[in-house]
């Protein structure tokens, strides 16, 4: 025994919770050995030290409540305006293109003298179609059509249909 060092039961196991035959076989080992018993008596101190500072209760600051509870409303805030800067930064252009195009807009309706867009209007009218031009399609001819030609060819199909 006094060959085998225990320095690795004391690290695995925990002081406390050591067995009773484990604790005597370290006290017979730590008789003749020194470097154990160092071992084990810091193992020893360690775990005083533990349950001395576990059992310690700490009582808050007067005003803990009330910066915990700051700090959160802060970061809660700081978090809303990153969120609104994503949300910026995602839809900026779309929403900048649409603003510009309302504003492009009425500044052409409101801007933009009347009496010249109506003048643009009347100049890019073809010029009035007259009756025959328009019933006979015969635009490109220069011939006078009469108005017996007209006439029939008006109510022609319908003297036709009751025949």
């Amino acid at each position: 025994m006094r060959d085998e060092h225990i320095i690795s039961l004391i690290e695995e196991t925990p002081v406390a919770s050591l067995a009773e035959s484990e604790l005597s076989t370290i006290r017979a080992h730590v008789v003749g050995c020194s470097k154990c018993l160092e071992a084990f008596r810091a193992a020893q101190v360690a775990q005083a030290l533990l349950r001395e500072r576990a059992a310690a209760e700490f009582a808050p600051s007067p005003f803990f409540h009330t910066r915990v509870l700051a700090a959160l409303r802060e970061r809660q805030a700081a978090a809303d305006v990153w969120a609104f800067s994503r949300m910026w930064r995602a839809a900026g252009a779309l929403a900048s293109s649409m603003v510009a195009s309302v504003a492009l807009l009425a500044v052409m309706t409101f801007i933009v003298p009347e009496n010249q867009v109506a003048s643009q209007q009347v100049s890019s009218l073809p010029t009035a179609y007259s009756a025959e031009e328009v019933i006979l399609d015969q635009s490109s001819q220069t011939e006078e059509v009469s108005d017996g030609q007209l006439l029939t060819t008006i109510y022609g199909g319908e003297e036709e249909a009751t025949r």
